[in-house]
């Protein structure tokens, strides 16, 4: 790498869970890669300290007041840094073009219009951001394929398949082969709670995950399993397979990040520890491998290895992730708003954690579906999905209080 220019990169999301461990990464290898822009929602004094450090070219912030707000933090500072807002900045800088590889790693439906754009611009697109092939994944698709983007996954689950897919695998292809793709999936915190007890269940138990350290929305996706739902959502997308091939399997000890059953019988798997620099780093260097700071596995450490079938009664989130992607257009669109506004009004303490699949199912069957045939039908069903949402929230906040 030293013969050539560093690779210069986006990162949307920087100052979450993904943006950090890929600036944990990058740092490790400053020869070969440049941060040429880094993105945040409202954190001024996290994007504060990245710029300090990683000395990117433009800072954007989603809330136009943070933008403010870091323009006068930055003004003491001797940094050439150009600071923008809003969603036009998120866009702009997915498609720079000194930018090669954009990390997609904004958490939800805010990270759909820059996801695509990189995808335009035929950038190498991490994608961390599942949100963007669940509510678009055939436009999202087709602009990769038009503009020969380089997709690879950033989930540990959907980049452990690739790991395992044919030679000259290519994002969107229908493998030769495969009979099932098994995704794993570690439980979450409440995989042996007795059922009556998770109605008292709090924000910060949901948060506390047994084996990954990930942001408080996508722990609790992992508690009620709607991110392997969507995971399941996003695999049919990227791999190329019926959803019927998808399984979902649980996995406590979280070591096997998923699995390809092949048609001669042949099972392959990916194996690490649970620590996503190592999706992040096989994706910044693919087709090479590079150290991402991992510690390696020890398998005498773990010890065993445990498998189970999901409880569709602890888990009802799950089977409808199916139901949505069976039922297509903007199904999975109104699923995925639905559950943001589920999800935040329980972390804000308006929603009980066994009502969020209650209030997912009945969005979903008070919402039309349409042709997901255009960016404003998907965004239009978001829309319209979380007022429905935010209604069924407050409808059970009433009942609650009476």
């Amino acid at each position: 790498m030293s013969d050539r220019p560093r690779i210069g990169i986006t990162v949307l999301g920087a100052t979450g869970s993904i943006g950090l461990n890929t600036l944990d990464v990058i740092a490790r290898h400053p020869a070969r890669y440049a941060v040429i822009a880094l993105t945040a929602n409202r954190d001024v004094d996290g994007m504060l300290t990245l710029c300090r450090v990683h000395r990117p070219r433009y800072a954007v912030m989603a809330d136009a007041d943070a933008a403010e707000r870091l323009v006068q933090a930055l003004r003491g500072d001797a940094l050439d840094i150009t600071v923008l807002a809003g969603n036009d900045g998120l866009v702009h800088v997915a498609g720079l073009p000194e930018v090669e590889y954009v990390m997609a790693a904004i958490v939800g439906a805010a990270g759909l219009a820059p996801t695509l754009e990189a995808a335009r611009r035929g950038k190498r697109v991490l994608l961390a951001n599942k949100e963007a092939l669940v509510m678009s994944g055939a436009l999202f698709m087709d602009e990769v394929r038009k503009s020969g983007a380089l997709l690879l996954p950033i989930d540990s689950e959907h980049n452990a398949i690739f790991q395992c897919m044919p030679a000259g695998f290519t994002a969107g292809e229908s493998p030769a082969g495969v009979r099932r793709i098994l995704l794993t999936a570690s439980g979450g915190p409440f995989r042996s709670t007795p059922l009556e007890q998770l109605a008292g269940v709090t924000p910060e138990q949901a948060c506390a995950h047994p084996n990954w350290d990930m942001g408080r929305k996508i722990s609790v996706d992992s508690a009620t399993m709607m991110n392997k739902g969507l995971e399941v959502i996003e695999a049919c997308w990227l791999f190329g397979v019926p959803v019927e091939q998808v399984q979902v399997v649980l996995h406590p000890q979280s070591v096997i990040h998923s699995l390809v059953d092949y048609a001669d019988g042949s099972v392959l798997a990916q194996l690490g520890n649970p620590d996503m620099r190592t999706p992040i780093a096989h994706a910044l260097a693919w087709p090479e491998r590079i150290d991402s700071g991992v510690t390696p596995l020890d398998l005498f450490a773990v010890g065993r290895l445990d498998f189970s079938a999901p409880d569709p009664q602890r888990f009802p989130c799950l089977e409808l992730a199916y139901r949505a992607w069976r039922q297509g257009g903007t199904a999975p669109a109104i699923l995925n708003a639905a559950n943001e506004v589920a999800v935040q009004a329980f972390l804000d303490g308006a929603l009980r954690f066994d009502r969020i699949a209650t209030v997912i199912e009945t969005t979903l069957a008070e919402c039309p579906v349409v042709a997901a045939d255009s960016l404003q039908h998907i965004l239009d069903a978001d829309v319209y999905a979380r007022e429905r949402a935010v209604a069924q929230v407050h409808g059970a906040q009433r009942k609650r209080m009476s």
